[in-house]
C-alpha cells in the first residue's frame, strides 16, 4: 500500500518512510501538540490543496485519492504521526440503498495498536459509510483520523447503473497544516488560532489570530463620524447648529483622510451676525492636515433645487475648512450677499432652515 507513516511500525522504518513523511515542526496547538491537516501546495501552484483529492471516475462507484502528505495528532502525550501517500489509489462506495440516500465519509486514518488496541498498526484511506435515511446525516470522525470528503450515495446508485455523479456528489472537507509560523491557506476553517500574531489565508483575505478571534489583516480603516467646530474667520459673529441634521464622516487610511459631509440646517440653527468681509465660516477637519491647501474637495451650496450652486472645500488652516464659492447659481440668479467669495452668514444668500451644504474631499494628514 502506497500510505506511509513515520515512527508507527513495529518492524521499523526504512530509509524512505523516513524521508517521505519528515515534515518539521507544524502548526502548534498546544505546547506539545500539533494541528492535523493536509500539508497544502500543488505542482502548478493554482490550488491550496492537491494532496488527497478525490478524482472520480465516470459511470463508475469508483475515485481515486491523489498523493500527498499530512500530519494527525494523537493525544498530546501520543505525538502526531506524519502520512505519506505516495501514489494514486482507488476506493469503490458500495451501491446506493434502495429506499434512502447516504453519505459516506472518506478519511485519513492512522490505527496504533499500542493505543487503540484494534490490532493494526497501519495509516489508511478509508471509507465509512453513512446510514441510508430520509435525511442522511455524516457519519462521525473517528479518532485519529481526519476527514478528506463526504460523498453522497445516491438511492440504487450502482456501477451497473451509471455510477455517481461525481461533479454533484463530492463535498471537500480537507483543512490544511503548515510549518510554524506559516500562514495557513483556509477556505472554511473553524478552528480556533494557536497563538496571537498566527496568521491564515481565507478564501484570498489575510487574517491574523488576536488571542481571541480572527481578524482581518492589515486592519481596514472604517468610516467613522465627527461633528465640525463651526466658527468664523475672525472668531465673530459665530454660528451654531441648533437642531441641524448634521452628517459628518471620515475614513483615515495611513496619512490620507476622506471626508463627507452633509449639514442641513434647521429652524434653530443661528448662521452668525452682523458679519463682515471677514467673517467667512469655518469647519473643523477631523485629522489635522499636514498643510494648507487651496482645493481639497468640492461642495454644494443649496437652498432650494433651483438656488444652489458649487464651492471648492478650501484648506484656509492646518484644522480647519472654509468654502469658496466656485460657480454661479444653477438658476442664473444673481448671487447675494458682501462676501460672494466664500460662504458665510449672508453669502451665497441669506441662510434659513432647509437649506444645506454638502460636500467631500481627500487631503493628508499631518500624522
Amino acid at each position: 500500500m502506497p500510505v506511509r507513516s513515520g515512527w508507527l511500525s513495529p518492524d521499523g522504518q526504512s530509509r524512505e518512510d523516513t524521508r517521505l513523511v519528515s515534515l518539521g515542526a507544524l502548526t502548534p496547538t498546544s505546547a506539545v501538540a500539533t494541528r492535523s491537516g493536509i500539508l497544502p501546495g500543488s505542482p502548478d501552484g493554482q490550488w491550496r490543496i492537491s494532496g488527497f483529492t478525490l478524482t472520480g471516475t465516470p459511470n463508475t462507484m469508483t475515485v481515486s485519492v491523489s498523493p500527498g502528505r499530512a500530519v494527525l495528532q494523537g493525544t498530546d502525550s501520543q505525538g502526531a504521526y506524519p502520512v505519506a501517500l505516495t501514489g494514486y489509489l482507488p476506493l469503490t462506495f458500495a451501491d446506493g440503498d434502495a429506499l434512502y440516500d447516504r453519505i459516506d465519509l472518506v478519511v485519513l486514518r492512522v490505527y496504533d495498536h499500542a493505543y487503540d488496541g484494534q490490532d493494526r498498526t497501519e495509516a489508511v484511506v478509508e471509507i465509512i459509510p453513512g446510514t441510508p435515511a430520509a435525511t442522511p446525516a455524516v457519519e462521525p470522525v473517528p479518532a485519529l483520523a481526519i476527514p478528506l470528503y463526504q460523498v453522497t450515495v445516491a438511492k440504487g446508485a450502482s456501477a451497473g447503473g451509471g455510477g455517481l455523479a461525481w461533479s454533484s456528489v463530492l463535498a471537500d472537507r480537507r483543512t490544511p497544516t503548515v510549518a510554524v509560523g506559516g500562514i495557513l491557506s483556509v477556505t472554511s476553517d473553524t478552528a480556533i488560532g494557536s497563538y496571537p500574531g498566527q496568521y491564515r489565508d481565507i478564501n484570498g483575505q489575510l487574517q491574523r489570530w488576536t488571542g481571541s478571534a480572527w481578524a482581518d489583516y492589515p486592519a481596514l480603516p472604517t468610516w467613522q463620524s465627527w461633528t465640525p467646530n463651526w466658527t468664523t474667520g475672525t472668531g465673530s459673529a459665530t454660528p451654531s447648529y441648533g437642531n441641524a441634521t448634521v452628517n459628518c464622516r471620515y475614513l483615515k487610511s495611513g496619512t490620507t483622510v476622506h471626508l463627507n459631509f452633509s449639514i442641513q440646517f434647521g429652524t434653530t440653527t443661528n448662521f452668525g451676525t452682523s458679519p463682515t468681509t471677514a467673517d467667512n465660516w469655518r469647519f473643523s477637519l477631523p485629522v489635522p492636515a499636514s498643510a494648507a491647501h487651496p482645493v481639497i474637495g468640492f461642495a454644494e451650496l443649496s437652498a432650494t433645487n433651483a438656488a444652489r450652486l458649487m464651492g471648492r472645500i478650501y484648506l484656509a488652516t492646518t484644522n480647519t475648512f472654509e468654502l469658496n464659492i466656485g460657480t454661479g447659481r444653477v438658476d442664473a440668479a444673481t448671487i447675494a450677499g458682501p462676501n460672494q467669495g466664500t460662504a458665510d452668514s449672508l453669502s451665497p444668500w441669506t441662510w434659513a432652515a432647509s437649506h444645506a451644504v454638502r460636500g467631500t474631499a481627500t487631503y493628508e494628514a499631518a500624522s
